[in-house]
């Protein structure tokens, strides 16, 4: 007698190569439509579209209309982590690299993981946390402390969770280029959101890249008490 959820169905969807690389595709929060993922994946519209339609029944996806077009985008948050451990998972598991991660420079060092900071700058980010007593490790996940509230607030970032959201306040996540944690949850996301709306970094377009400014390394790594990684 089975007990629990059904996961066959659901890696199934994303083990077949072309819907892999589909999810892949969209998860640097991009919004696409079926023949930008077409051109992304490699094969016809008509076929891009079947999958599509299989992505959005299996709830790994979502489909917003806009006019004549429909946007396709990664379902939810827990879409996203899952997608983001397999992809370290994958990279461990190759073997084909001694050193881990994507080989551009820029993408190792900083890219957005679905909506928080990853590559070695997020790794250096919760190290840092962790080091200053704002993030504590004790049980299972990560959570806020006092001191982590407050240096959060002095910075900027706005904490205040929408409500009914589900989201946790801060949770681990695996960086497949570093194999180490970076901090997601929604405490991850109104950091890079913070970063990004007063312009200490920006994101390339049609790009996962994070690219800081040199002010924005100094000041991040300031509020951190931490050097920041290598350009």
């Amino acid at each position: 007698m089975k007990e629990g959820p059904d996961i066959s169905r659901v890696a199934s969807l994303i083990g077949d190569p072309t819907r892999a690389a589909m999810l892949l595709a969209l998860m640097d929060r991009r919004a696409l439509t079926a023949t930008e993922l077409s051109v992304e994946t490699g094969v016809t519209k008509q076929t891009a579209s079947g999958h599509l339609s299989r992505l959005e029944e299996g709830g790994l996806i979502l489909a917003d209309r806009q006019g004549r077009h429909r946007y396709f985008r990664i379902a939810d948050d827990d879409v996203a982590h899952a997608l983001e451990a397999l992809m370290g998972v994958a990279e461990r598991k190759a073997g084909r690299r001694v050193r881990p991660g994507p080989k551009d420079p820029a993408l190792r060092r900083a890219r957005i993981c679905y909506d928080h900071l990853a590559g070695e700058t997020g790794v250096m980010a919760l190290d840092a946390m962790k080091r200053n007593g704002w993030i504590d490790t004790a049980g299972e996940g990560l959570s806020l402390t006092a001191p982590g509230q407050d240096a959060f607030t002095a910075f900027g970032v706005d904490l205040t969770i929408p409500k009914g959201s589900r989201r946790p306040l801060c949770r681990p996540c695996l960086d497949w280029s570093m194999r180490r944690h970076h901090l997601g949850g929604f405490a991850g996301k109104a950091l890079l959101d913070h970063v990004l709306t007063v312009g200490l970094a920006s994101r390339e377009p049609d790009s996962r890249v994070i690219r800081f400014t040199p002010e924005g390394d100094r000041q991040f790594a300031d509020w951190l008490g931490s050097t920041p990684p290598p350009q």
